[in-house]
């Protein structure tokens, strides 16, 4: 498998989804915009609410997993990575991935308190196409 081939495949993609573990130990799904950075398949980068529930489980459990799909008319194509998601707050990562229409969201800025970021650094993943399944790891 290429894995810039998947690579390629994810910045097509408009929507992720992000996988939290509750107190009760359930898987939590969100739909998110794509990652506003990433590092190869290794590192990604979301912006969010340091309010947000997620965040809480998040620093709770940093299990996590992350899902890129495209239906097409006959062809299906997903990547779930799997791996630790972090709450960042400090000021450089937060300009790092800052966008000017974010100001929409933090009404103080780039500095709000109630802006953050979600660091995930991916170990292994699985891609699924043309219903063969095939696992993968990221070094």
């Amino acid at each position: 498998m290429e894995l810039n081939k998947i690579e390629k495949f994810i910045d097509k993609q408009k929507v992720s989804f992000i996988c939290s573990i509750d107190e009760n130990n359930y898987p939590n799904v969100k739909a998110m915009l794509k990652p506003r950075k990433r590092n190869g398949l290794k590192e990604f980068y979301f912006s969010t609410n340091t309010s947000s529930m997620r965040v809480k489980q998040y620093i709770d459990n940093p299990n996590a997993s992350i899902y890129f799909y495209h239906k097409g008319l006959i062809k299906y194509v997903g990547v779930m990575l799997k791996g630790k998601m972090e709450v960042l707050t400090d000021q450089n990562t937060k300009d790092m991935i800052w966008k000017k229409g974010d100001i929409m969201f933090y009404k103080k800025g780039v500095t709000d308190p109630d802006y953050c970021v979600l660091k995930f650094t991916a170990s292994n993943g699985r891609y699924y196409c043309d219903l063969k399944t095939e696992t993968f790891h990221i070094e």
